[in-house]
C-alpha cells in the first residue's frame, strides 16, 4: 500500500473518531455531500486532530504540510494612538498601585463625567418586588439557595 494513501486514509479515519474537531451547526442537518465536502476540506487544510494525546491538529503538527492561514487584519498605529489617547482623555486606563482602580475612578473630578445608563424608577422596583413576593419567586431564608415558590411548592 502507498505511504501516502495510508496516511489519507489515518487522516480521514482520524477526522472521523474527533467529532470535536468540526464546529457544527446542529440548527440545521448536513447532507452526506455537504459533510464529506467538510471532510476533505479539513483534510487538505489539516484542520483535523493528528495526535490524541497532544490535541494537537495536523497542520500544527507539520505546518510545512499545509497552507498557511491567512493573516488577520489587526489594528494600525493609528487606530491604537488614537485608542490610547481616547483612554488617556477620559482615564480609563488602569492606575498604578495594586487596587485594580481605573484612574477615572480614583479621582473622578479629572475627568469627564461618564454617562450612566437609565435604571428603574422606584415605583418600576416596587411593583417588581411584589410581583415576586406574590408569586413566591423571591429567596427563601438559609443556605439552600432555594426560592420561596421552590421550597414551599406543595403549598402555593
Amino acid at each position: 500500500m502507498n505511504r501516502s494513501y495510508f496516511s489519507a486514509i489515518t487522516l480521514a479515519i482520524a477526522a472521523m473518531t474527533a467529532g470535536h474537531a468540526f464546529a457544527a451547526d446542529t440548527s440545521t442537518p448536513k447532507t452526506r455531500e455537504q459533510a464529506k465536502a467538510e471532510l476533505a476540506q479539513a483534510i487538505r487544510t489539516g484542520d483535523i486532530m493528528g495526535n490524541g494525546e497532544t490535541n494537537q491538529k495536523a497542520n500544527e503538527m507539520n505546518p510545512s504540510m499545509y497552507p498557511s492561514k491567512p493573516t488577520v487584519q489587526g489594528y494600525t498605529r493609528e487606530q491604537g494612538q488614537a485608542e490610547m489617547t481616547e483612554a488617556i482623555r477620559t482615564g480609563n486606563i488602569l492606575a498604578s498601585g495594586e487596587s485594580g482602580l481605573k484612574l477615572n475612578q480614583l479621582n473622578p473630578s479629572r475627568y469627564p463625567a461618564q454617562t450612566a445608563a437609565q435604571g428603574k424608577t422606584r415605583e418600576q422596583v416596587k411593583a417588581e418586588l411584589a410581583e415576586a413576593i406574590r408569586s413566591g419567586s423571591i429567596m427563601a431564608g438559609g443556605e439552600s439557595g432555594l426560592k420561596l415558590n421552590q421550597r414551599y411548592s406543595h403549598t402555593i
